[in-house]
């Protein structure tokens, strides 16, 4: 696993419910996501990586575990990637 050594990405995998956007953000740039700004006063951002489906997530406290889980199978599906390379 390249990216277990994070803590952030431990909490993620272990579905932490003290988890904040930032975290959740961080993460998801650290595996090639660039963060698109919501629009028109929305607190949604949308995350997009090439060939794979884009992620949308609230800037709100505290993270829904269904965002939380959106997050963590982006980090198996990217780890596993990583694993064939």
């Amino acid at each position: 696993m390249i990216l277990s050594w994070d803590k952030d990405i431990e909490d993620i995998l272990k579905l932490d419910k003290n988890l904040r956007f930032e975290d959740l953000a961080k993460v998801m740039k650290k595996m090639g996501y660039k963060q698109n700004q919501p629009k028109s006063g929305s607190s949604h951002y949308t995350f997009r990586k090439k060939g794979k489906m884009p992620i949308t997530i609230p800037k709100a406290t505290p993270i829904n575990k269904a965002y939380v889980e959106m997050v963590r199978a982006s980090i198996i599906e990217f780890e596993s990637e990583e694993d064939d390379d």
